[in-house]
């Protein structure tokens, strides 16, 4: 089959399966009914083990936190393409499927729509609509989670792991077109583990928090106290009339007077009635828990009590502990789409904010070495190059002013010491 034949049955499989594209289904297709379906739906079938589904489960602000936390950070950091030649990379300008990678929305947009899939379901499916001359993919849309089933459990031949039927909307499609990445990856299936669906109990326990604490408020939670008559009886209309007096006091803030004849006991909440407080701290610690990300950014609790010298190594913490792991596998499955050789990096670095002082350090270490050139640091600082090529230059400022540069001392295998001196000198 022709690479133009295969695109033009690719798009018009997910044409048929949903008119997603088209907005229409082909007239010349058989329409059938599907009633059933003799595969399963991998390790979410019920979304979240019967207990809510991945909707509800995002109204409860420790996962919408996680989500966020992921999804945003993650599609910030700039995507950048390298080819690798004789043992270093060189930078190349970004391939059309990262400058308009879906039909709708921006670079931002596409990342964040396969990151929430992995917080949701554990995998992001994608369908490759379009590709260039060489049958490189130029878009893929990502697909709802309902769309997709995969059949991996057979033990060999088609359906296994390594020859995976993979259905969007009940209708089998060429697994050449799909681009899958699976955030927990188990051995023998190629579909991926679904963290709602595994600790769908901490859902379902923060959600229940949160909605007895909305019902507790709206319903005026418990009265402020009882005023009780100790010797005489009072009828209901005399008790409306002391319990207005009452709760006018309350909410004006005035000292209420009473005989000896009246006694007030003010009413605390139970400790059993404020557990649902801690209920959902700890249901948000173990949603940060899951899925790798600061407590404290959720709503959660640390295990104790935690210092950050500085904003910067809060950011740097964030990047080394709950990105890093998720930019490699972006990283890797991505570069699999592009021509051998190239690959796609993602420079968290640009995450970090650094205070004007501690960066323009940086800048004068990296111009002292020789790291950077002047015209780089400038346009860092969104400031134009030098006139006439006068800041290109990479030369070590100790190089370029004639000065002798002294290397550490280098121990040999034989523990002896030995201090090697490199002596530069200024040519004419």
């Amino acid at each position: 089959m022709t690479w133009r034949a295969r695109i033009g049955s690719a798009t018009g499989a997910l044409r048929r399966a949903g008119g997603w594209l088209a907005g229409v289904e082909s007239r010349s297709v058989e329409k059938r009914a599907i009633t059933s379906v003799p595969w399963g739906r991998g390790e979410d079938a019920s979304p979240l083990g019967g207990a809510v589904s991945s909707e509800r489960a995002m109204r409860l602000s420790a996962m919408w936190g996680a989500a966020r936390v992921l999804s945003t950070n993650l599609a910030s950091v700039p995507i950048l393409q390298y080819r690798t030649m004789s043992s270093r990379q060189q930078q190349l300008p970004l391939s059309p499927l990262f400058q308009n990678p879906s039909s709708q929305g921006t670079l931002h947009d596409w990342v964040q729509r396969a990151v929430m899939s992995m917080v949701q379901h554990g995998n992001a499916v994608g369908f490759i609509t379009a590709r260039d001359y060489y049958e490189y993919p130029t878009q893929i849309e990502w697909l709802p989670r309902d769309w997709v089933n995969v059949i991996d459990s057979m033990p060999y031949g088609r359906g296994s792991f390594v020859n995976p039927i993979w259905y969007v909307l009940g209708r089998e499609v060429d697994p050449q077109d799909i681009v899958h990445i699976p955030w927990i990856a188990v051995p023998g299936r190629v579909w991926g583990l679904s963290p709602m669906g595994a600790f769908a109990k901490a859902v379902s326990t923060g959600l229940a928090a949160q909605d007895y604490t909305d019902t507790w408020f709206n319903s005026g939670g418990m009265p402020p106290g009882t005023f009780k008559n100790t010797t005489q009886t009072v009828n209901q209309e005399e008790a409306a009339i002391v319990k207005a007096r009452v709760v006018d006091a309350i909410r004006s803030r005035q000292p209420i007077v009473y005989g000896k004849d009246w006694e007030y006991s003010g009413m605390s909440l139970p400790a059993g009635e404020i557990s649902f407080v801690e209920t959902m701290r700890l249901s948000a610690t173990q949603i940060a828990t899951v899925y790798g990300v600061p407590p404290e950014l959720i709503g959660g609790e640390t295990g104790g009590s935690m210092s950050y010298s500085s904003p910067q190594q809060r950011e740097i913490e964030l990047i080394q502990l709950s990105l890093l792991p998720w930019l490699s596998k972006f990283e890797e499955h991505l570069s699999k789409l592009l021509p051998r050789g190239q690959c796609v990096k993602f420079d968290a670095d640009q995450l970090i904010r650094l205070d004007p002082l501690t960066r323009w350090e940086m800048y004068e270490k990296a111009r002292l070495i020789g790291g950077m050139n002047i015209d780089e640091i400038r346009g860092k600082e969104n400031l134009q190059p030098l006139p006439d090529g006068q800041g290109a230059d990479y030369t070590p400022l100790p190089i370029q002013a004639g000065v002798n540069v002294s290397v550490p001392p280098v121990r040999s295998d034989d523990g002896d010491s030995d201090r090697l001196r490199l002596i530069h000198k200024r040519t004419s």
